[in-house]
């Protein structure tokens, strides 16, 4: 299905009312675990009366051609609209994809798309998936790829669910080594994840391989971080990463003085 620029949306397949049979999602399909992150990151699933619901999922009209990708893979009834509104900052056009069909939905849910507000309780899909893919649908979602205005590149991940952001920390030390923490932030009440330095470009390699459905402006932008090589100038980091705390240290750094304790632990007072 392609959409319209004038706004009124193309439909794609023969008409439906939502009893159509659902069709066979594959998350062990990289096209089809990328737009299940996707989804469940961007996507918007409302459930009503009488067995009626929709879909969605909105991107801004520079990103529309991820939208346009989804309407080939499934056997469902969707459309792309477009809308143009002025706000503070100018005009913003956006496109959005929208499914009804019931069994189509119906499976989503089983896989873990739930309807109505999902964000703190949204998680990986039980079933069988292409992890690499499932995440960048994830990142191109909720997260960012690219370079800070300091030059320091960066791939990123927020969410408000414990169960994504252990999953992002998990695949991010798994392919890059690189340990990250799961704690919310203060101001939001969310996590903030973000691999940067030699362990971004790995993990950027790893999520947007060539060829990848990913959106076009987050592809480009991992293949420069992906590029990146560490200037002899810079000190390399060390290979053995970070020493973490055991339980019987947590235990043992309040007894006595911290001086006390950084002798007893071999560590320094700031840590």
């Amino acid at each position: 299905m392609s959409g319209d620029p004038s706004g009124e949306g193309k439909e794609v397949s023969a008409e439906g009312d939502g009893s159509s049979i659902a069709p066979q999602t594959d998350l062990t399909r990289p096209d089809h675990a990328y737009f299940f992150g996707f989804a469940q990151t961007n996507g918007n699933h409302y459930s009503g009366t009488r067995r009626r619901g929709r879909l969605t999922i909105g991107v801004s009209q520079r990103d529309e051609s991820v939208l346009h990708s989804s309407t080939t893979l499934f056997d469902a009834y969707s459309r792309v609209s477009y809308r143009e509104r002025t706000t503070n900052s100018g005009r913003h056009r956006s496109a959005t994809w929208t499914v009804c069909d019931l069994g189509f939905r119906e499976e989503l849910v089983q896989l873990g798309l739930p309807s109505g507000r999902r964000s703190s309780t949204v998680a990986p899909p039980s079933a069988p998936f292409s992890v690499a893919d499932y995440m960048r649908g994830l990142v191109d979602g909720d997260g960012s790829v690219g370079f800070t205005r300091a030059g320091r590149h960066f791939v990123g991940f927020v969410t408000a669910g414990q169960p994504l952001a252990e999953f992002f920390c998990g695949q991010a030390l798994r392919v890059a080594g690189a340990y990250r923490t799961t704690n919310r932030n203060t101001r939001d009440d969310v996590y903030n994840l973000r691999v940067a330095g030699a362990p971004a470009a790995a993990l950027a390699a790893w999520l947007y391989p060539d060829g990848c459905l990913a959106l076009d402006r987050t592809r480009a932008a991992a293949a420069a971080v992906a590029g990146w090589t560490r200037p002899a100038e810079m000190r390399a980091r060390p290979t053995c990463g970070a020493r973490r705390w055991t339980e019987s240290e947590d235990a043992d750094v309040w007894t006595g003085t911290i001086r006390d304790a950084a002798g007893r632990l071999g560590r320094t007072e700031k840590a």
